[in-house]
């Protein structure tokens, strides 16, 4: 091999993919994971031996189904898609992303964003070439509403991303201002439901006023996020562009029969989630007793606090030293100073994460 790549990098690559940092995912083996809102509650047992049996008859020398419209169909019946409305399935939600970022990237094409919210966002809008506008939310983390009016008329943006619940503040954002921002769009408008399962209201009948509002889902958070699945639901026009850019064959059959399976027992999954519900509300009242804590409203599977000045580096260190992973958003924005994100777990493993806590902040064993 010859020597250093460095002098050609610079030569070929894109400036701005040179000026980004890889999304970093961080060792998890032998620790408590409670950083990446993942479901707790593994595969009903009793329900292992028939899912296997369904992949028994797939045949991995084929290639999957490029369009399976089953899967399409049992998603749309258990979302409640509007008449009238499609539905573009993606490799997560991030592929989803990609796509929508990629056909509308062109020449001074724009991304705002209200910040912070899903890193994903803003990463894979500067791959696409779009540029990004960042509008910080209040201090409450709720929308800033002038300050995004006049965002709007300043680059009249091709497309707005809004998290609702929003990662990683986890609270709802206003409906009424929600709705008014979508009115006054001058572009697209997704809106990402990824933690709909654990907040309850949707915008999804929306999608009958407004035709240029899509709505982001996925499967990863209600105990399915090893099957990569997400799903675009929209009017038909806009998804039949995005598909063109699809890559063929981007859902894997073992996803395609295992997430039909899953959907078949939907049942499960909505106790799940109700279950990850009652433990979040348990553990918000709990967080909210550590001294020196504060800590914000959740309407996600997830919940963000923040320490006392300074110490959120030290105590995410503690965490992970006694066994338990957290995400520590401490210097990813402004607004996240000396905060961390952790997601809700069982209730033994939230039992774990306070006693740890506990034992940080008040300097006992």
């Amino acid at each position: 091999m010859s020597g250093s790549p460095a002098a050609r990098i610079d030569a070929l690559l894109r400036p701005e993919i040179r000026a980004l940092s890889a999304y970093h995912v961080p060792p998890a083996a032998g620790l408590l994971k409670l950083d990446a809102m993942e479901n707790p509650y593994p595969w009903p047992g009793e329900l292992e031996e028939e899912w296997l049996a369904g992949l028994r008859g797939v045949e991995l020398n084929r290639y999957p189904l490029p369009h399976p419209a089953e899967l399409a169909q049992a998603l749309a019946r258990q979302a409640g898609v509007p008449p009238g409305c499609g539905l573009l399935l993606g490799n997560g939600s991030d592929e989803l992303i990609q796509l929508i970022d990629l056909c509308l990237a062109r020449p001074g094409a724009s991304v705002l964003l209200p910040t912070p919210t899903f890193s994903m966002y803003s990463l894979i809008a500067r791959v696409a070439g779009l540029d990004v506008i960042d509008v910080p939310l209040r201090a409450d983390f709720g929308l800033d509403l002038p300050a995004m009016w006049a965002a709007i008329e300043r680059h009249r943006p091709t497309l707005i991303y809004l998290a609702c619940p929003n990662n990683p503040t986890a609270g709802l954002f206003d409906l009424a201002e929600l709705r008014a921002l979508i009115g006054a769009a001058p572009g697209l408008v997704v809106v990402d439901e990824a933690y709909f399962p654990f907040a309850g209201r949707s915008v999804l009948p929306w999608l009958l006023e407004f035709d240029h509002l899509l709505v982001l889902r996925t499967l990863s958070k209600v105990g399915l996020a090893g099957l990569r699945l997400g799903y675009l639901i929209g009017h038909p026009d806009w998804l039949a562009q995005f598909d063109k850019a699809r890559l063929p064959y981007n859902i894997n059959t073992l996803t395609q029969r295992s997430a039909q399976f899953a959907l078949a027992h939907a049942d499960r999954l909505a106790a799940e989630a109700a279950r990850i519900c009652e433990q979040r509300q348990r553990l918000l009242q709990a967080l909210k007793a550590l001294p020196g804590v504060t800590v914000y409203p959740s309407d996600a599977n997830f919940i963000l606090l923040r320490l006392p000045p300074g110490q959120a580096p030290a105590t995410h260190g503690a965490l992970q030293q006694a066994g338990i992973l957290v995400k520590n958003v401490h210097g990813g924005h402004p607004l996240l100073t000396d905060c961390l994100r952790v997601t809700v777990g069982t209730a033994a493993e939230n039992e774990a994460l306070l006693a740890a806590l506990r034992a940080h902040l008040t300097g006992t064993v």
